[in-house]
Order: structure tokens, then C-alpha cells, then sequence
């Protein structure tokens, strides 16, 4: 099932590899409408991480529902699912092949957590939005201004030929490349 209003997205899925590309791409869609494509690739990084480690260590199921929020200043992007184990951030040595996903979300995250939900759990992260100053993309408009009168519209454009006449080469004479 997934849910669309103004600023609140609900996918709910089994968190199989196919699945989780799917879910990427409708999050980078909801980004997009929400003209803040700033924040897709670390939305759908985060969101690529949290579904993984759902698919790896969830049980009884893999089912789960993501969430994406459009706050006043940030995005929370959120994975609840029904295994009620809380995920510890792993301290991957350099050669692990695995174990750096909750990092990742960390660092490039503005904050993140974890919380027992009902017979489950819920991990989140928030990215700040663009800056509020700026105005959105269906609100600017280019400004229109009437040229001022006693400025010219057109400015006239003369090629020069800056070399002098009494240093201008001679032209060779034409050759003909055939004998005769």
C-alpha cells in the first residue's frame, strides 16, 4: 500500500532486494515532487541501509512499512518492522564486509535513533531540508523589467581588423597541385 498526501509518503513491503530498489525509487519520486532533490542520494542511501538490515536480521518477517515526512525543516525518513531487537551500531574493522551500515546512516544523517514500537520497532533519521529562505522551485519567476528609455535595446557590433595595412603579408600566388 502506499499513501501520498501533501507531505507524508507510506510504502509498505517485504524487505527483499527487488523490493528495496523499488522503494529507493519512490522515494527519490516524493523527493522530486517535493522539488527537494538535494536530498535523494542521502535519503536513498538511508533508506537502502535501514531496508537491508531488515532483510538480514528481522524476524518472524521481513514485512515492514517505510515512512517519509516532510517537517517544517527537515525530512524524517523512518523504518518500522516487527522484530523488536534493537540494532547496535557495529564497530566494523577495516577489513569487514558488512557492519557499517547504522555508521553510514549516522554520519551522513543530521540525527537518527531507535525506539521499541508496539511488537517491533521503529529506526529513523532526518536530513535538514534546503534552506527555508530560499524560495521554492514553483515560486520563482523571473523578473520582468521594462528597458529604461534612454538606454539602446540593441548595441550595434563592429568587427574590427586591428592589423595595419603596411603590415599585411602579400598573398602567395595560387598554385595548381596538377602539372601542366
Amino acid at each position: 500500500m502506499i499513501s501520498h498526501p501533501s507531505r507524508h509518503c507510506t510504502v509498505e513491503l517485504q524487505a527483499l532486494p527487488s523490493r528495496i530498489g523499488q522503494v529507493r525509487r519512490i522515494v527519490s519520486a516524493q523527493l522530486r515532487y517535493w522539488h527537494m532533490d538535494s536530498l535523494i542520494d542521502r535519503a536513498s542511501l538511508g533508506v537502502t541501509e535501514l531496508l537491508s538490515n531488515v532483510h538480514r536480521h528481522a524476524r518472524p518477517d521481513k514485512t515492514c512499512t517505510v515512512e517519509i515526512e516532510l517537517l517544517l525543516d527537515r525530512l524524517k525518513v523512518s523504518v518500522h518492522d516487527h522484530d523488536p531487537r534493537l540494532p547496535v551500531v557495529a564497530d566494523a574493522g577495516p577489513l569487514a564486509t558488512c557492519g557499517r551500515g547504522l555508521a553510514m546512516v549516522a554520519a551522513m544523517s543530521e540525527s537518527w535513533g531507535v525506539l521499541p514500537y508496539d511488537a517491533g520497532k521503529v529506526v529513523w533519521f532526518t536530513l535538514p531540508t534546503p534552506a527555508a529562505a530560499e524560495p521554492a522551485a514553483w515560486e520563482r519567476r523571473p523578473h520582468l523589467t521594462a528597458a529604461a528609455p534612454d538606454r539602446p535595446r540593441f548595441t550595434e557590433v563592429a568587427l574590427v581588423d586591428h592589423v595595419a595595412e603596411a603590415h599585411r603579408p602579400e598573398p602567395a600566388p595560387a598554385r595548381s597541385a596538377v602539372p601542366g
